[in-house]
């Protein structure tokens, strides 16, 4: 059955507030670092917003019952993405149809949090085991390998972490991550070592290593001529970015300013309404306005960990997990990049950067948060009842 009765004093109306006085002060910024994409981001957010609502309002066991359809789809659209996909910048990402483009990356995070959610839960009792973990990897690592041959080796890794924030949260045992851990780190090391000392190396783009470089020595000098480089100078954002926030002090310069002085105005901060916008909310509203900004992202990770304890069953508890994972984790990398403490990447800040497939993304998520909220009675759990996976 897709809608249920629910009793309305169970829906999480702490969590919608949030959401709200987070999209208000979003679209406030968004206006401030390009009004021209004010309208757009705000139909946008109210459609996004929306449809939040009526998924709500879904049983997310039905949409759990068809974890595999979800995955056929987001395999689909990014395989779409290689055949027909627009390209930006060297890299291929979209899809552009009907003078719009959707980014299936963006999907994927929620996909691969309730495909993860849906697995663990039919066969929770096999989590500690080399074979079942292998099912996992092979799920998840089939489809970050499709993102990462866009190229989007930022995505690439936020979707692993959002992953392996839901297997840990599953009940991994320390004794089982200690053996991964043994494996994995050797690995690491050896790759980022061949990464870094070896120019000719052949697992990043060119592009991608300059950024690590440019992060690990800022005197780094780039081969301005590669064509897959988005920009002439991989700190450049970061530089200013750092100098914008820096400048607005405590309580900023005020938003939609006008003043001479302000790095968005100089266009010295390019595309502000993207990727960088932290760095508007630093420079026009100030140390205040930026923790503020993260505070609101806290607040609704918080309402997402609380949905997370009071869920109803096994596979309720890790979509709220994962979408904690999802909107906390990719927060702080792009505040990162904003605050230069991590390297150049192009991921955006969740309801504050403009960005359609991003916004339908969280909105979606959040959903679907709000639906296990719904569900307070402690039902029978028809995951008990599925076949065991053969250790």
């Amino acid at each position: 059955m897709i809608f249920k009765k629910y009793q309305l004093r169970s829906y999480n109306f702490r969590l919608v507030a949030l959401i709200i006085i987070t999209c208000v002060y979003a679209i406030l910024i968004v206006n401030s670092a390009n009004s021209a994409y004010t309208l757009r981001q705000g139909v946008g957010m109210l459609l996004s917003f929306v449809m939040m609502i009526v998924i709500s309002f879904i049983d997310y066991n039905w949409i759990l019952k068809y974890y595999w359809l979800w995955y056929a789809i987001s395999t689909i659209l990014l395989l779409a993405v290689k055949l027909v996909g627009s390209s930006a910048k060297g890299a291929q990402r979209w899809i552009s149809f009907g003078g719009f483009s959707v980014q299936p990356s963006e999907f994927t995070k929620l996909i691969l949090i309730l495909v993860l959610s849906k697995l663990i839960s039919m066969y929770k009792d096999r989590l500690n085991t080399f074979k079942f973990l292998g099912v996992l990897a092979v799920t998840v690592g089939f489809q970050l390998l499709l993102i990462l041959a866009q190229p989007d080796l930022s995505t690439t890794l936020l979707t692993f972490v959002i992953c392996v924030v839901i297997i840990y949260c599953a009940g991994l045992e320390y004794k089982m991550i200690g053996k991964i851990l043994m494996v994995v780190i050797p690995v690491i090391v050896v790759l980022l070592a061949y990464i870094i000392l070896d120019e000719n190396q052949v697992i990043l783009k060119k592009y991608q290593r300059n950024r690590i470089m440019t992060f690990i020595d800022s005197n780094y000098s780039t081969d301005d001529d590669d064509e897959d480089d988005g920009s002439d100078d991989d700190t450049y954002q970061q530089y200013y970015a750092v100098q914008a926030i820096g400048s607005g002090q405590l309580t900023g310069k005020g938003l939609n300013n006008d003043d001479s002085s302000s790095l968005k105005n100089a266009g010295y901060i390019a595309e502000a309404q993207n990727d960088f916008i932290f760095a508007v909310i630093g420079e026009e509203l100030g140390f205040v306005g930026s923790a503020f900004t993260i505070f609101l992202i806290f607040a609704i990770v918080a309402e997402c960990l609380i949905t997370a304890v009071k869920a109803q069953n096994f596979a309720g508890r890790l979509i709220c997990c994962g979408v904690a994972a999802y909107i906390g984790f990719q927060s702080f990398f792009n505040i990162g990049v904003v605050t230069w403490i991590l390297p150049n990447t192009g991921i955006p800040l969740p309801f504050f950067s403009c960005g359609i497939t991003s916004l339908i993304t969280v909105f979606t998520s959040l959903g679907i948060v709000l639906n296990i909220g719904l569900h307070t009675k402690v039902e029978r759990d028809e995951d008990l009842f599925a076949p065991d996976f053969k250790g």
